[in-house]
């Protein structure tokens, strides 16, 4: 996969996209046997969209950030929020 193609699919809308097309993170299955870099490539290949999928009926955008700050941080800010 090129950055381009990678580019064109960090792109896509969770909004618009058809539920049907996304594939569900639980029917990924990895060989852990394999090297780290084996491991990446299969779940590329079955996830299809590493930025957009699904699990279960629930439909995950993944995004990142350049500021340095941990997903865990991250959601420490936003549950002291609430």
């Amino acid at each position: 996969m090129t950055l381009k193609e990678l580019e064109q699919l960090k792109q896509v809308d969770v909004r618009t996209i058809s539920h049907n097309e996304l594939i569900d993170l639980k029917k990924i299955k990895i060989d852990e046997e394999a090297s780290k870099k084996q491991r990446i490539q299969q779940f590329v290949e079955q996830i299809k969209n590493p930025f957009c999928f699904k699990v279960g009926e629930i439909v995950v955008s993944v995004g990142f950030s350049n500021d340095g700050i941990s997903f865990e941080e991250r959601m420490k800010q936003y549950l002291d929020t609430l």
